[in-house]
């Protein structure tokens, strides 16, 4: 489970795993793959780059598929690599299909025609977050109780500099689930946490939760380990198990962490349903 996750034999952008699960979580993996479809060739890139954390998180969907089944909880995960569109990046983000990623040039994604960057979105990006509204759609109109959790990785160096934390729990003003799990996982001392690091909202890293929860005032919270941490099969499972045991006791003891209604980065109230 700690090698490179293809999306399969074609591009598959999205998969939902276990839709009737009884959780009130659901887990997303917005960078599940780094599956480039063979239209786009290697994007000019070597084989190591396609495989590096340029191109996916590794690691993040072998827990996340993991915590999933721990939970009883539904899966939704991306199928085609961020290189070619990245599913947690709003529509203006310069990098929403990157030509530079960290220090590595993606010679394919370079000067992109308005109308393949379309085409882009329409192949990765829009039927992710289409079965994404489709799901919640379903969850609400069912008054099922619904909290999502995105899980990603991160590198331990970025552009030559370390990053000490083991995991990062990513959040914005709404604390209901960031509060307890990063008390629970903050416990004891014995793992280095980060509180909005190694990224915040700030960072425009936090699309994937505002578009689906905090625009319907869902609880959210985003978790990323770093990937030296979940790089084979033990490390998942250890932070997989870990994680599920803190989430569930949040949803046995309530949420802790206050509520706030949300506005979107145009100033406007997030619509409640």
């Amino acid at each position: 489970m700690g090698g490179a996750q293809a999306a399969g034999d074609g591009a598959v952008p999205v998969r939902v795993s276990n839709r009737p699960g009884k959780s009130a979580f659901v887990i997303l993996c917005d960078h599940a793959s780094n599956f480039i479809p063979a239209e786009f060739g290697t994007l000019g890139l070597d084989a190591a780059d396609r495989v590096s954390h340029i191109a996916w998180d590794p690691g993040a969907l072998a827990v996340s598929q993991r915590l999933a089944a721990a939970l009883g909880a539904t899966l939704v995960e991306s199928g085609i690599s961020r290189l070619v569109a990245d599913c947690n990046r709003p529509m203006d983000a310069p990098d929403l299909v990157p030509e530079i990623s960290e220090r590595t040039a993606i010679p394919g994604n370079r000067g992109l025609a308005p109308e393949e960057r379309k085409r882009r979105l329409a192949l990765a990006h829009e039927p992710y977050h289409a079965a994404i509204e489709e799901l919640i759609g379903e969850r609400l109109a069912a008054r099922r109780e619904t909290k999502l959790i995105a899980v990603h990785s991160f590198t331990p160096v970025y552009k030559g500099v370390a990053r000490p934390w083991q995991v990062g729990v990513i959040h914005d003003d709404d604390m209901r689930l960031a509060e307890p799990v990063l008390a629970a996982l903050s416990t004891g001392g014995d793992i280095v946490v980060g509180d909005n690091e190694p990224y915040s909202p700030a960072d425009r890293v936090y699309y994937t939760l505002e578009r689906h929860a905090r625009s319907r005032e869902l609880p959210c919270v985003m978790i990323e380990i770093r990937n030296d941490e979940i790089r084979d099969e033990r490390g998942q499972r250890e932070w997989a198990d870990l994680l599920a045991g803190i989430l569930a006791s949040t949803a046995e003891k309530g949420m802790s962490g206050r509520a706030v209604r949300w506005r979107s980065s145009a100033g406007q109230a997030g619509l409640q349903k």
